[in-house]
């Protein structure tokens, strides 16, 4: 009969033979066996010795203690080696992957003696790319010149988003209706909770200008025909608006657009931006670099105030030819707060950024189940740079104290405190405020639009441009220099996953982090000349779909005839 290896409802079941008892030959002879007898030459066992054995005989005889072998075997460890009291609690401490905490401060504290001691052997102002401006690229966007054929209607769009994503909506609204032979109203701009300012389009660029530059290309009106209008008892809002996929092929706006367009005479598309392909055919990327390139012109106040400023930072920096080096410092609480990052503020930082993350993303960062890694965010590159980090980073790349440096920034946060070591690094810093009168700012101060209109225009025109934390503006002012420059750049993007680990290195020398930082302006200076690819945005990349190679016949014909 097999035998059940399981109760069954309360019931024994049989249970197999014990195993025969083990033989007691070993033990006699007054216990000890011929092999365990001493032999010559060995000492005689202590007490210790004798009673561990008798211990272990004991076990033996009970193969089930061999389960709680590993605990006495650690319990015993512990109290022969008498450093661990049996009353404490060891604590295992994590050890934080390098890169991940901020620890900028204390890099500085240590660089900064190396850094001050005036060993750097060359000047970045006179040495910083090997492409020189005025390259192998030439601007060369073909205008029309003929009459446009009927308009098959209206096309209203609703631009969000801050200047430059306003400025997408801009340039690719223009290609639509081009494509679509559509009648382009003035786009309309979202008044934005985060910018706040309800400017309008010929507030920030020049409307004139920007309808005359596309008046042989696109229909451009300020405003809807009374008799459309009536249609829909003047109301935008019941017209019928098309919410298009972001990045949405042209095909589609041919296909699907059209078709209503050639119905109601009128549409609307809110919102805007980025809903249009980068990947388009020649004669739609022809319009989009004929709107940002030449017909979209600052208005004539944010313009003048813009050029007056770098005439002023020239002039400031007569010492390096009137060369200056444009930072854009994404350093501003709401950035902070975004970026979800942990800097050296301590509980006061904690208390601002929570409280400004509830009054800009209300219960976005406190959704149930959302976990919020800021150690990781910093490892992976997307914390933004302090000014503290972007001081190191230049003066390792060779740019001394002489450097005049133009600010392009909203208002930094805790900028007393966070400040003081860039202008420590770089005393002849500047900003808007620092180079204007309050009275010279006044009629922009409270649109920030404008304010970042006037930071592009100082931007675009300085020796070598600096991004720190990526976003539309750095992206056109990439592109808009690329055209201005012959095809070149002339723009510094840091590898920021990088950065982390170097600033987080407390056994890093200045000559080492100097190398590394070289290194990074020189990968820099690598990229500047770049061609757009299929998914690349023209307005980072205007090779070669607004811009033209010159051949060296060209050149040669064109000094021959001069």
């Amino acid at each position: 009969m097999a035998y059940n290896r399981l109760p069954s409802s309360g019931h024994n079941s049989p249970s197999p033979p014990q195993s025969p008892l083990r033989s007691p030959t070993r033990l006699r002879h007054g216990g000890r066996s011929k092999a365990a007898r001493f032999t010559p030459g060995q000492p005689p066992r202590t007490l210790a010795q004798r009673l561990a054995g008798a211990l272990l005989a004991a076990l033996l005889r009970r193969q089930g203690i061999f389960l709680f072998a590993p605990l006495l075997y650690i319990s015993g460890m512990l109290f022969y080696m008498g450093t661990v009291s049996f009353d404490v609690v060891p604590v295992i401490k994590h050890r934080r992957a390098p890169g991940s905490v901020y620890r900028s401060p204390q890099i500085y504290a240590k660089l900064r003696p190396e850094m001050d001691s005036g060993n750097s052997s060359t000047d970045a102002m006179l040495t910083i790319w090997k492409h020189p401006k005025g390259g192998e690229w030439r601007p060369c966007i073909n205008k029309s010149s003929g009459g446009l054929p009927e308009s098959n209607g209206y096309i209203y769009v609703e631009a969000n988003g801050g200047l430059n994503q306003q400025r997408t909506s801009i340039c690719n609204a223009v290609a639509v209706a081009g494509y679509l032979n559509a009648t382009l109203v003035i786009p309309n701009f979202h008044y934005h909770s985060i910018w706040r300012d309800p400017s309008k389009f010929k507030d920030i660029y020049d409307e004139d200008y920007f309808v005359s530059t596309l008046k042989n290309d696109v229909r451009i009106v300020d405003q809807i025909p009374e008799y459309i209008m009536e249609r829909f008892d003047h109301n935008m809002s019941n017209v019928y608006n098309f919410r298009i996929k972001a990045w949405s092929p042209i095909q589609y706006y041919k296909d699907t657009v059209l078709p209503k367009l050639l119905e109601e005479k009128i549409i609307r598309i809110s919102p805007f931006a980025n809903r249009l392909s980068f990947d388009a055919p020649p004669t739609v990327q022809r319009l989009r670099c004929l709107a940002n390139y030449e017909a979209l012109r600052f208005s004539d106040p944010v313009l003048t105030m813009g050029e007056t400023l770098v005439s002023r930072m020239k002039e400031r920096s007569a010492n390096n030819s009137g060369k200056y080096v444009s930072v854009h410092l994404r350093f501003e609480e709401d950035m902070v707060a975004f970026s979800c990052c942990i800097f050296d503020g301590g509980d006061k930082e904690k208390n601002d950024m929570d409280a400004a993350r509830e009054r800009g993303w209300k219960g976005k960062f406190t959704k149930r189940g959302r976990v919020i890694r800021p150690g990781a965010i910093r490892l992976n590159g997307k914390c933004p740079l302090t000014p503290l980090e972007v001081g190191l980073m230049l003066r390792g790349m060779g740019f001394d104290k002489s450097t005049s440096i133009y600010l392009a920034s909203g208002k930094i946060y805790d900028a007393e405190r966070n400040m003081d070591p860039l202008l420590e690094m770089f005393p002849l810093l500047q900003t808007k405020d620092m180079l204007a009168s309050p009275e010279e700012l006044a009629p922009f101060k409270n649109y920030s639009s404008r304010m970042a209109a006037i930071d592009y225009t100082v931007c675009l025109h300085s020796e070598v441009f600096v991004t720190t934390q990526g976003g539309n503006f750095p992206h056109f002012l990439l592109g808009h220099r690329r055209h201005l420059y012959g095809g070149h750049s002339q723009t510094i993007r840091p590898d920021k996953r990088k950065l982390a680990l170097l600033f987080d290195n407390p056994n890093i020398g200045w000559k080492s982090f100097r190398r590394h930082m070289l290194n990074m302006r020189a990968h820099s200076d690598s990229k500047g000349i770049e061609l757009k690819r299929p998914n690349d945005s023209i307005y980072s990349f205007p090779c070669p779909d607004c811009m033209c190679h010159v051949n060296e016949s060209e050149d040669s014909r064109s000094s021959s005839a001069t």
